[in-house]
């Protein structure tokens, strides 16, 4: 953070609004011309600030209506343990984040079926499949308060 300046923060916060702004429309915003918006723009991708764009999609309306978050617990702690869990795990589709935890679980899992009967056949097909799987932990979303992906850059200053 200690690198970027107030415009590259304001791009930033922008860009995480609406990243399908046009430079134009940027620079208009920030009072500045489109090229040196355009140069930071490119310097944030190049220096990892910026990893990529996304559409982000309404699950519910592409049919996949249920969110379930597992913790999951392995038998074993071992790097070979850890690294084919996570390459299994990026193999399931219904997985969209896998994160290593600390506390109770080893892994924290964020999945997004069809419904409850598409998540008992996931972790009848495939995730009860794995060797190496210890204890499961589902949470089932009943609604959600919050969803973003985006950071507020100015707690951070």
């Amino acid at each position: 953070m200690a690198n970027l300046d107030t415009v590259d923060i304001k791009i930033l916060e922008l860009l995480q609004q609406n990243s399908n702004r046009t430079t134009k429309s940027i620079a208009e915003e920030l009072g500045m011309t489109t090229s040196p918006i355009f140069e930071r723009i490119k310097k944030l991708e190049k220096e990892g600030y910026i990893k990529g764009y996304v559409a982000v999609l309404n699950q519910k309306k592409i049919g996949l209506k249920q969110t379930v978050f597992m913790g999951i617990t392995l038998q074993g702690h071992t790097r070979s343990y850890l690294e084919k869990f996570v390459t299994q795990i990026n193999n399931f589709p219904e997985v969209i984040e896998c994160h290593r935890v600390s506390g109770n679980f080893d892994y924290l899992l964020k999945l997004v079926v069809e419904d409850i009967e598409a998540y008992e056949h996931f972790i009848i097909s495939k995730l009860t499949l794995l060797p190496y799987l210890g204890n499961v932990q589902s949470l089932i979303t009943l609604s959600t308060g919050k969803e973003t992906n985006e950071i507020n850059l100015s707690r951070l200053q």
